[in-house]
């Protein structure tokens, strides 16, 4: 049986509002598949009378006995008991609740490949206190499966822009960054746009590293000595891929109109202009990786957790995504 599991994340923060938001809604019923919420019932009994929504909770015993949705109803299959359920204060206490969670869902996935997993805003700070190694959910996804290379997508109707590197300091992406490195991230990226998203030849743009790509070589040498030999043994593989292109001009609307995908350099290169262009209506995906997760594209917003501000568009579409992914 097809399904999706939700790792709500952080608890103090707004995971479990969006799906108890989320199944109050007509959309909740019209999901094709089961939706398992992994987490402390009590939590989500709490929250929802904070939020003032009349939610039926059921307990699984086994996520294989998971039924069709149900508006109003929650399925919920508890990992470990939550040790505080304060809304919007970030407790140590609770680390290791979310990291089992955000295990059970890897695991239970990377078992059946008829499972997908959506995973909510997770606080890294907090999961660092109790594990140094962890830099983030794409990160933990590789180790976890074993993967040789992952690579973290952002999407929305508007754009996709994936990263060459992720969570470091700025001042570590010139030393990280090599050819072995843009060649197995555009490799992943060229393969899941085929084989996820349908996309016979997909167009890859590949932003400089450098303001101007560089201005061959007067404004940085990683352009000359890295991306572009790279990027020409990419074009030898018949992998349709741009040179370095300037980051201040790759978003316009021709270059949108005709890139499938922008492979940016590090974190803050791409993901301001895809918030900018899209927040709240873009996706997380993890490529590279034998199971199929899509996240939601924000923090854990611990500012309007428990207020009912929270917009549940990106959860929605993360949702809608791994069914698409699954099918």
């Amino acid at each position: 049986m097809k399904k999706i599991i939700y790792s709500p994340g952080e608890p103090a923060g707004i995971g479990p509002d969006l799906i108890l938001q989320l199944c109050k809604t007509k959309t909740w019923s019209k999901f094709l598949f089961p939706i398992v919420v992994i987490g402390d019932k009590k939590l989500f009994e709490e929250r929802a009378f904070l939020l003032k929504k009349n939610i039926k909770l059921v307990e699984l015993n086994d996520i294989e006995k998971a039924s069709k949705n149900k508006t109003g109803v929650i399925q919920v299959y508890k990992v470990l008991n939550c040790k505080n359920f304060d809304v919007g204060k970030i407790h140590k206490s609770n680390a290791n609740y979310v990291l089992e969670n955000l295990n059970f869902g890897i695991e239970k996935t990377l078992l059946n490949k008829n499972t997908a997993l959506v995973t909510g805003p997770i606080s890294k700070e907090n999961i660092i206190s109790i594990n140094k190694k962890f830099t983030g959910h794409t990160e933990h996804i590789k180790a976890m499966t074993k993967s040789s290379d992952v690579l973290m997508m952002l999407a929305s109707d508007k754009l996709r822009v994936a990263l060459a590197t992720t969570h470091i300091p700025l001042r570590k992406v010139p030393k990280t960054i090599n050819q072995e490195l843009i060649i197995n991230k555009v490799k992943i990226l060229n393969g899941d746009l085929k084989k996820k998203f349908g996309i016979k030849n997909p167009v890859i743009k590949v932003l400089g590293l450098n303001p101007h790509a560089g201005e061959n070589g007067k404004i940085g040498i990683e352009e000359k000595e890295v991306l572009i030999p790279a990027i020409k043994k990419l074009k030898k593989l018949k992998i349709n891929v741009s040179f370095p292109i300037s980051a201040d001009t790759a978003f316009s609307k021709k270059y949108l109109d005709e890139t499938d995908a922008y492979l940016g350099m590090y974190h803050d290169q791409v993901l301001p202009v895809l918030k900018a262009l899209s927040f709240g209506k873009s996706i997380n995906i993890t490529l590279g990786v034998p199971i199929i997760r899509t996240s939601v594209d924000h923090g854990v917003a611990l500012d309007i957790a428990g207020s009912g501000m929270s917009d549940i568009s990106s959860l929605k579409l993360a949702v809608e995504s791994a069914e698409n992914l699954i099918r």
